[in-house]
């Protein structure tokens, strides 16, 4: 999981690259990088949040009306600078690109660039991986007279060639820029247009939160195997390439995205409320109604509020957060996992001291920070502790760009419901039912693959052996 940001803008945009970037820091804080272009490519990048990365001198340096922005999450394990993004190669006219995703066939496409067009991928990064692919399709076109044609051609020669999940967007020099996606649309990318003095300008962006903030009105998003390209005179081109069934990530509505970002036309925060009341019939069914429910800051905040107005108990903050520690989830090691979950969250003992708490988190996977937020709790004075989680036990592998690569990751892949609670300490455990979860999306093409072990890209399990292999050996950056 990754955050990417592509402006089109009629003067200098690093100062917002950088802004937008910042309002992405919570889909990834192991990187941030930004390229630009104005004549010349321009490149920042570095290791930690974007706050650590920019300062007001590259301002200055990273000069042009176009650029590139990306916050990394290395979900696929190396986090060294040489594997951030955006990428860049000068050859043909000039192109950057920053990527979401997972590459799910890297070994197979890395190959055939050496033997087929002689390129060395010597990079972990899947966003190098595509553009490759995409400056290989290019160099097979009359480069002195490439057409609109010519360049959608190569999108979709890249969609047959790249599987797995990608949003991707390419700045091409002097020419425009490019955004495209899998031909599931496995994860997000909205395109924003705004008015200007000096006519429209126009960004690409993970979520509409960002764009939002820059002040750009979202227009459309780039859905499964859909290419949009903004030409250098601002015209937008549109083509829908390579498509398989929709099977947008349904991660992104429980945990990854803001709040208050729109995604697939719903508001996020709303879509959490609906999955809180889903929760109602199966915390009802488990016998044990609570005193007081709670949620776990700040993605359980909406779960909870929904599941408190569906049921008769009332909805109280019980956990004090911190907040200036990052996301708990996507810490690299259990011990700093757990050691953020202490430092991020302090219960409220006035709100559980004596009663049957029943504290809502979006999810359970490795089931660490449940471990130590029931104990926390009953250290509290909390009487009993019931664990609800608004997303189905997560029992399969990830191999999409989320962090749960790997079975021995999973509580629930290897644990019954009853085992789990036990490992987590917990006096009851409440998931929602995956048969909810699909209800509530079934019109909008979800992939739920991590709980239903159905992947819309057909990966077998000799598939998912290999990318748990190369997670082990050395990882790729999303």
């Amino acid at each position: 999981m990754c955050g990417i940001l592509g402006i089109w803008g009629r003067d200098q945009v690093a100062a917002e690259l950088m802004l937008g970037l910042a309002t992405l820091q919570h889909r990834g804080q192991d990187a941030a990088g930004a390229i630009t272009f104005d004549g010349s490519f321009h490149v920042k990048i570095g290791r930690g949040l974007v706050s650590e990365v920019f300062a007001d001198k590259h301002q200055e340096r990273l000069r042009g009306p176009w650029g590139l922005g990306h916050v990394r999450y290395a979900t696929m394990g190396s986090t060294d600078v040489e594997d951030a993004q955006p990428v860049h190669v000068s050859y043909p006219y000039g192109l950057a690109m920053v990527h979401n995703g997972n590459v799910t066939n890297f070994d197979e496409v890395r190959e055939s660039l050496y033997a087929e067009h002689h390129r060395l991928v010597s990079t972990s990064n899947d966003a190098a991986l595509i553009l490759y692919t995409f400056a290989a399709e290019l160099e097979k076109c009359d480069l002195r007279s490439l057409s609109i044609l010519d360049l959608f051609g190569c999108v979709e020669a890249t969609q047959r060639a790249i599987a797995g999940a990608y949003s991707a967007v390419c700045l091409i020099a002097g020419r425009g820029l490019l955004a495209f996606a899998d031909p599931h649309g496995i994860r997000p990318l909205v395109l924003g247009r705004r008015e200007t003095e000096a006519g429209p300008e126009y960004a690409f962006a993970s979520e509409t939160t960002c764009l939002d903030f820059l002040g750009f009105e979202a227009v459309e998003e780039v859905g499964p195997g859909c290419a949009i390209f903004i030409d250098g005179q601002g015209e937008i081109h549109r083509h829908q390439g390579v498509r398989g069934r929709s099977a947008f990530c349904v991660f992104e509505f429980i945990y990854f995205a803001r709040e208050d970002s729109v995604l697939r036309g719903r508001v996020v925060a709303e879509e959490r409320e609906r999955m809180g009341r889903a929760l109602a019939s199966p915390v009802a069914a488990a016998g044990t109604p609570p005193d007081v429910i709670i949620d776990v800051p700040a993605s359980g905040y909406f779960f909870a509020v929904g599941l408190a107005s569906a049921c008769d108990a009332p909805f109280r903050r019980g956990l004090a957060k911190n907040h200036h520690i990052g996301r708990s989830f996507i810490q690299p090691t259990d011990e700093e996992r757990r050691r953020s979950v202490r430092l991020k969250l302090n219960p409220i003992r006035g709100v559980v001291d004596g009663l049957r708490v029943a504290v809502v988190d979006d999810s359970i996977v490795r089931g660490v920070t449940s471990r130590r937020l029931v104990s926390l709790l009953r250290a509290a004075g909390a009487r009993e502790v019931v664990m609800v989680s608004a997303a189905p036990p997560v029992r399969y592998p990830c191999p999409y760009g989320i962090d749960m690569s790997t079975r021995d990751e999973i509580i629930a892949a290897r644990q019954s419901p009853d085992a789990v609670r036990r490992l987590i300490g917990a006096d009851g455990l409440v998931y929602q039912p995956l048969e909810s979860l699909q209800a509530l999306y079934r019109d909008v093409g979800c992939c739920d693959a991590c709980f239903s072990g159905e992947y819309p890209t057909g990966l077998d399990a000799e598939a998912l052996t290999r990318i748990e292999r190369e997670k082990d050996r050395s990882g790729r950056a999303g």
